[in-house]
């Protein structure tokens, strides 16, 4: 059968990969999964045009010629030239009209945008940020979807001057709720006139936008939403389902017939991969097996299928070490159960690796299986790792990992979404984490996204402070306000799927009854000006270290916290650091390290008791906070506050329960957390 459009006779340019396919008759062993799809879903590289045009660009930059660019670099070739002011400032389909100064404004805007904390700019930098502008404008363009920064503008600028007054400001929150809640004030817009700290909140903010000046023009109002993180930017997706019907898997079926059952490549066909079984191998047995000699078979229906993800699992990965080894194959691989006598991996092939602690068949030690992944090309190689929890005071585990036939692979699309994380061309560990969204449930993504994935964006809504220079540090919420619905429902919506921890699974009925009585935002200044934001900067330059982009929403995330009154207080109101990570465990037990412990869902910590006695009004208290999680490993009870390096000498950011569907999170660092939401429920 022809095989899909974007396949050639000639090899791709670009990282090795599967050797093309060979002419050969259609095998009537393979099953496969009939698609309409012709087309590859990867992303193409930049144009050779297009790089070129970077490249000039940059070098009108770099005046002195050192390869980096300094504001005044940046901004002087800005001004003085009007091809680099022409690509800089209306890159993406957007233009800057208007007078010097609003000129000089927006290349001071750009270079901040470009440099991302940086005091220079290299041609890496440069390019990665007008790649994604050129793709973002071209989504937006393809989707037709209107720019909702300018919708706004436009309700407010009732004169049509194309500036915003102070005035106009003020009527348009007290008569257009939408704009309440498209900027995320937090105020009670039938108080404006009224109340004086909601007059001076309004006033900050106005003076936030227009930068000292008297009016807001468009330029200032879409900076201000883009800091913000209300601008309709989507976070970073995974793979969608609909993307797997273009996608072949090739599946060595020596191992999972036998110690698998099958079950797991019966769910990649249920997720809509076309699947092929090569059953022409028998199953390896010995040290002394000839593997080698099947290869032929196995590469001869591997050309005919043209497959994007090789699986193998059990002993039939040993077939994969010696497709390796011999260079017939070097495209992307999943090993369920990492077989002995694999001393390395391929570089620039993208490799998943899977396996269970209780594994008895293969028993690999962790630190094994990670020294093994450490071989590969940064961010090429994600280790799935499934492992018993600490044990719990009462001697039981909360969570037990997987043995040799690894279960978890049948829950939470875990395995599709393996297969997917191979095939991403990000990197199969970024994939792994961006799916983790996906298990929540789309009302709470979307609140999520509205509340902000950074300090600073949280920060936008704090009151101004008072004429002494003081901060109150817990602000009530009005209930009225978009403010409080986002925090509301991102402590009430479930997951998508039943929670792996059986003490919270109350009822969805039962856990929607349970009224929130107040909201306070933390206001603490002195801890996220010393202690908070500088990790956040931190995490983020480790990051780019290790060759990865900072994500918010996917290196950052909301979790919850309980603990005993006495104990919330110290976290508020601590001016250096909240949380004591390493003086921290669950109840006296280490059950994923020591650090302290965050919960996914609001219901694990109400439903677990972790908020302590209930008041006299029988009301009780939880924290919201916003964590800095970074790249996260599986937690271990052995983890005494330092985790294992990713790549070295970056170690990981924080810790989880479950690389499939992370419930608990653990940091080690006090400025991982911000305490941003105090909620009191009944």
């Amino acid at each position: 059968p022809p095989s899909p459009g974007n396949r050639s006779a000639s090899p791709p340019a670009g990282p090795p990969c599967a050797r093309p396919p060979r002419a050969g008759p259609k095998l009537a062993d393979i099953r496969r999964v009939p698609t309409p799809c012709g087309h590859s879903s990867q992303r193409a590289p930049a144009a050779p045009k297009d790089e070129e045009e970077m490249r000039a660009i940059f070098a009108l930059l770099d005046a002195d010629g050192d390869g980096g660019v300094s504001r005044l670099e940046f901004v002087s070739a800005v001004r003085e030239c009007r091809t680099v002011e022409k690509y800089v400032l209306s890159c993406g389909g957007e233009s800057v009209r208007g007078c010097e100064e609003a000129r000089f404004d927006a290349a001071d805007e750009a270079f901040d945008l470009v440099a991302n904390g940086k005091r220079r700019i290299t041609f890496q930098d440069f390019a990665m940020h007008f790649r994604r502008r050129r793709a973002e404008a071209a989504q937006k363009g393809a989707s037709g979807d209107a720019d909702e920064a300018q919708d706004m503008f436009q309700l407010i600028d009732i004169d049509r001057s194309g500036a915003i007054s102070k005035l106009e400001f003020v009527k348009a929150l007290q008569n257009k709720p939408m704009l309440e809640r498209f900027l995320l004030t937090g105020l009670d817009n039938t108080q404006l006139m009224s109340c004086e700290r909601s007059f001076d909140s309004a006033n900050a903010i106005f003076k936030t936008m227009a930068c000292g000046r008297k009016h807001v023009d468009l330029l200032a109002f879409r900076r201000y939403c883009q800091r913000l993180g209300t601008a309709t930017r989507p976070l970073p997706q995974a793979s969608r389902a609909a993307d797997r019907a273009c996608k072949r898997v090739f599946v060595i079926g020596a191992g999972f017939r036998q110690a698998l059952g099958g079950r797991q490549v019966r769910a990649l066909e249920a997720a809509g991969f076309q699947v092929a079984w090569c059953d022409s191998a028998p199953a390896p047995s010995g040290p002394g097996f000839p593997v080698f000699s099947h290869l032929e078979q196995i590469r001869a229906e591997m050309d005919d299928f043209a497959p994007d993800v090789l699986l193998c699992g059990s002993v039939g990965g040993l077939y994969a070490l010696a497709l390796w080894r011999t260079g017939q194959w070097t495209g992307p691989t999943v090993l369920l159960g990492v077989p002995p006598g694999c001393p390395s991996l391929p570089q620039g092939m993208p490799v998943v690796l899977a396996h269970g602690a209780n594994d008895a068949v293969f028993p690999v030690a962790r630190a094994q299986l990670e020294a093994l992944a450490a071989t590969a090309r940064p961010n090429t190689c994600l280790l799935y790792y499934s492992a018993n929890s600490g044990r719990l005071p009462s001697g039981h585990l909360s969570r037990v990992g997987d043995a040799h036939e690894m279960e978890s692979l049948l829950q939470h699309d875990c395995l599709p979404r393996l297969v997917d994380s191979a095939l991403s061309p990000e990197g199969p560990e970024l994939h792994l984490m961006r799916s983790w969204r996906g298990r929540l449930a789309e009302i709470r993504s979307q609140a999520e996204q509205r509340l902000g994935f950074t300090s600073h964006a949280f920060r936008q809504r704090w009151l101004p402070p008072r004429p002494d220079g003081a901060r109150q540090l817990l602000v009530d919420v009005p209930p009225s306000s978009e403010e409080w619905r986002c925090v509301a429902e991102v402590f009430k919506a479930p997951p998508r799927e039943p929670t792996a921890y059986a003490f919270a699974n109350s009822s969805e009925e039962k856990w929607a009854a349970r009224p929130i009585v107040r909201v306070q935002r933390v206001e603490n200044s002195l801890q996220e000006d010393s202690n908070v934001r500088p990790y956040f900067a931190a995490l983020q330059q480790s990051l780019e270290g290790q060759g990865v982009a900072f994500e918010p929403g996917t290196h950052t995330c909301w979790a919850f916290h309980g603990a005993a009154p006495s104990a919330i207080e110290s976290v508020v109101t601590n001016p250096v650091a909240g949380f004591q990570p390493l003086a921290s465990g669950t109840r006296g037990a280490s059950l994923w390290g020591l650090g302290t412990y965050f919960a996914r869902d609001a219901r694990y910590v109400a439903d677990g008791g972790f908020c302590g006695e209930p008041s006299p009004t029988g009301t009780y208290q939880m924290l919201m906070c916003l964590l800095a999680t970074g790249i996260p490993c599986l937690g271990d009870p052995q983890h005494y506050g330092v985790l294992p390096f990713r790549v070295r000498p970056h170690r990981y950011n924080s810790s989880v329960d479950s690389l499939a569907n992370p419930e608990v999170i653990v940091i080690q660092h006090p400025g991982a957390a911000l305490p941003g939401y105090l909620i009191t429920f009944a």
